[in-house]
């Protein structure tokens, strides 16, 4: 009687110290080794998170929800700005930009919709294998929607590398939902380089902010360097692309 009880409290005390250093994980655990960015480095996140935010807005000449120093952006460079109604809910909203200051086109689509359905269906629309890709596997949901994304904006995107004389760098960022998007969007652009026009591999790159799962280990190792982790259920990666 007593070694089962003996034994019954190992088990307990052992599964209250799992649920707990779960409870208790934070992103910052996982990152609390890599070694320190450099400025320069840094310096295009906090940019991508103004431009993914002005996603937002509906006129960026009079902006509503602006950031305490403002989106920092030309609203004439503003190229295309994509809602929910012109997507039919394929895609997040998005926006394309070009930055001649930084002489980036940027891509960048806005984070999950608490309200939209639609939403919710690109989300849900995965089960455990069910999307095999390019020797891994994905998130089947955010790929129909990083592949509508492409063939939607691709000879918008590619008309606009070829004007800027291909010098300019091809750039995708999203946030929540849609950094997982543009993640995949990134993948396929990175493989079909021709869909762009040949935009040279060291030219293309992708910033997700708190990035939705969408891929699986053996294609993260494959394709991408890891930047930061970003969640504190389950690790996710912040990512450019190498």
């Amino acid at each position: 009687m007593s070694l089962c009880c003996g034994v019954e409290c190992v088990v307990i005390i052992g599964f209250a110290r799992w649920v707990w250093k779960r409870c208790a994980h934070i992103s910052g655990n996982d990152s609390a080794n890599w070694t320190l960015v450099a400025p320069g480095e840094f310096e295009p996140i906090p940019r991508m998170c103004r431009l993914v935010l002005a996603v937002y807005e509906t006129d960026l000449h009079n902006p509503q929800f602006s950031p305490q120093h403002g989106y920092r952006l030309n609203p004439d460079w503003v190229i295309k700005r994509v809602t929910y109604e012109q997507t039919q809910g394929r895609a997040p909203p998005y926006l394309i930009y070009t930055d001649h200051e930084h002489k980036e086109i940027v891509l960048a689509v806005r984070g999950l919709n608490l309200y939209k359905e639609s939403d919710y269906k690109t989300l849900l629309d995965n089960r455990l294998g069910m999307q095999m890709f390019d020797g891994g596997f994905v998130h089947h949901g955010l790929l129909k929607s990083a592949v509508w994304l492409l063939n939607a904006e691709g000879e918008t995107l590619k008309r606009l590398w070829e004007e800027s004389g291909k010098e300019y760098g091809m750039v995708f960022a999203g946030h929540s939902l849609g950094s997982g998007v543009v993640s995949l969007l990134t993948v396929i652009v990175a493989n079909h380089r021709d869909k762009l026009g040949g935009v040279p591999r060291e030219k293309i790159r992708c910033y997700a902010m708190a990035p939705a799962r969408m891929i699986s280990c053996q294609e993260q190792l494959h394709h991408w360097k890891m930047s930061s982790s970003q969640s504190s259920a389950c690790p996710a990666c912040c990512f450019w692309f190498v």
